[in-house]
């Protein structure tokens, strides 16, 4: 039986391969920045290996692509391979890139990212994830922790918002990306090397290539953009000619520190509905304004909050807002650019429609709704045609008609059912308000923020309002005791905790009858 002996240098460090992990997102090219890299260490005559784990759907996590690069020459024997991983380590990586900030976020978290070790690389743009999006309250995770939790994990960090410069060089983030790491110098292969691989690959090769060049400027820079610099608030819209009493209006009658507020609140009444509906919304504050100057501390916080909910309030969503905001052309341009499709390509837009009887209901005439609701055979008919739902094509003239004439109905809205009942609400709501202004004025605050329990629409609505009802009625026993306000804030807090109601029946128990 022959045997091999391998010796080795005991006095030299073990050698070991280059572990490198990607984070990113079905559509942005993960799997193709990994072939590069790939493609690149074996061309300079490196193993190198790649695997894939997928992530879950619904933007629960991202696919992980891990790679390792092992040098032919570093310390293996003729005729001896090295074992190359399969699944990244924690603690052991030298390289992260993430293609989107909570995707660094959940890279840190997992303990992939080191101080000692691991270059850091991410894009500072955000796809908000499934959690997120149905929070109850605002779960948005703010941006500069990520950022911060970044700079304080990672040996080095190097963030910008790589996905807005592959579109400006009309290529996709892998390619900024793949820059970004040529740039940093961490790899040892040099510009040209990177470049050559992008070539091989054959496939969008020009655009590739600018976008490369814009990422390896900022991974060649000192320092990443900074982190206050990464968001920008978007510059606030003017009011038209058509609106230009109503602007008139904020200026003379109302304090200069809400006019922002009121501003966008015109205009997205005027949005929703029409010019008058964005009267009608100036004319419920007014109260509300001559209350705060008599009984506020000059910074119209009563008024700015009442203003901020009173329009979310007011613009309600129904199935004639879904059917609007569906077949505009802004919309058909967001998909259309959202998914990267050429000018030539045919985009087709399926949408799942599954309205309740109770919503077909509420966009009727509030006589006929009610006796739709009250009519069990018609109620039962109604159910039978749209309990299972159907998929309606946006992008066809059959289904965009449909759906056209479902938000014509628009004229028609103050008469629904849906309309004389949130109204109904909307009114009872700013009583409180008022109410209360003149004796606590901490309470009032809270009353008016309490609206942001209504959102939404069907399960999630029906469920937001009657938490919002529990509190409204528990008002009057709240006043009899002290700290009403931070004692309605705390049940307000318990009712956006969780979605099941729990934890705010468990403390409407202690509240006195």
């Amino acid at each position: 039986m022959n045997t091999t002996e391998v010796s080795f240098d005991r006095s030299r460090p073990a050698p070991r391969a280059i572990k490198i992990a990607i984070l990113a997102m079905g559509g942005e090219g993960g799997g193709v920045l990994a072939d590069w890299m790939v493609d690149m260490a074996e061309e300079a005559g490196y193993y190198a290996q790649t695997t894939s784990v997928p992530g879950v759907a619904q933007r629960t996590g991202a696919t992980i692509y891990y790679l390792e690069m092992f040098a032919p020459v570093a310390g293996v024997a003729a005729g001896v391979a090295p074992v190359l991983g399969m699944m990244p380590t924690p603690g052991e990586l030298d390289i992260v890139l993430a293609s989107e900030l909570m995707e660094a976020g959940r890279a840190v978290q997992r303990g992939l990212v080191t101080v000692d070790k691991t270059l850091l690389i991410a894009s500072t743009h955000r796809v908000y994830s499934m959690t997120e999006k149905t929070a109850m309250a605002d779960g948005r995770v703010d941006a500069r922790r990520l950022i911060e939790a970044g700079y304080d994990a990672a040996q080095r960090f190097v963030h910008a918002d790589f996905a807005k410069l592959a579109e400006q060089n009309g290529s996709v983030i892998s390619a900024a990306l793949f820059g970004a790491l040529a740039g940093s110098g961490k790899l040892p292969f040099d510009r040209s090397q990177f470049e050559q691989a992008i070539r091989r690959g054959g496939v969008g090769i020009d655009t590739s290539l600018a976008a490369f060049d814009a990422g390896f400027t900022v991974g060649s820079s000192a320092q990443s953009v900074a982190p206050t610099a990464v968001y920008a608030e978007p510059a606030a819209a003017a009011p038209g000619a058509r609106l230009q009493p109503q602007a008139t209006r904020i200026r003379r009658d109302f304090p200069a520190a809400v006019e922002p507020t009121l501003t966008a609140g015109v205009l997205r009444m005027a949005d929703y509905q029409d010019e008058k509906y964005a009267t009608d919304y100036l004319d419920r504050l007014a109260a509300i304004c001559e209350l705060d100057r008599r009984h506020g501390d000059g910074t119209y916080r009563l008024l700015n909050e009442t203003a901020r909910y009173l329009a979310l309030w007011m613009s309600y969503e129904d199935t004639i807002r879904v059917a609007d905001l569906k077949t505009r052309r802004s919309r058909f341009d967001r998909v259309t650019h959202e998914i990267g499709a050429a000018k030539a390509q045919v985009v087709q837009i399926n949408e799942f429609m599954h309205p309740r009887v109770e919503e077909i209901a509420d966009t009727m005439p509030a006589a006929l709704g009610r006796w739709l609701l009250a009519t069990d055979w018609a109620r039962s008919i109604v159910h039978r045609f749209a309990h299972k739902g159907r998929v309606i094509q946006t992008t066809s003239l059959r289904g965009y008609l449909l759906l056209y004439c479902v938000a014509s109905l628009k004229g028609m809205r103050r008469k629904s059912l849906r309309f004389q009942a949130e109204h109904a609400k909307i009114a009872e709501w700013l009583g409180h308000i008022q109410a209360q202004a003149g004796t606590d004025y901490a309470l009032a605050l809270e009353v008016a923020e309490s609206q942001r329990l209504v959102k939404g629409y069907g399960d999630t609505h029906i469920r937001g309002t009657r938490n919002f009802d529990t509190l409204m009625a528990a008002l009057p026993a709240l006043r009899k005791g002290h700290d009403a306000a931070s004692r309605l804030r705390r049940l307000r807090e318990a009712a956006l905790a969780d979605d099941s109601g729990k934890q705010l029946a468990a403390m409407m128990s202690g509240v006195a009858a």
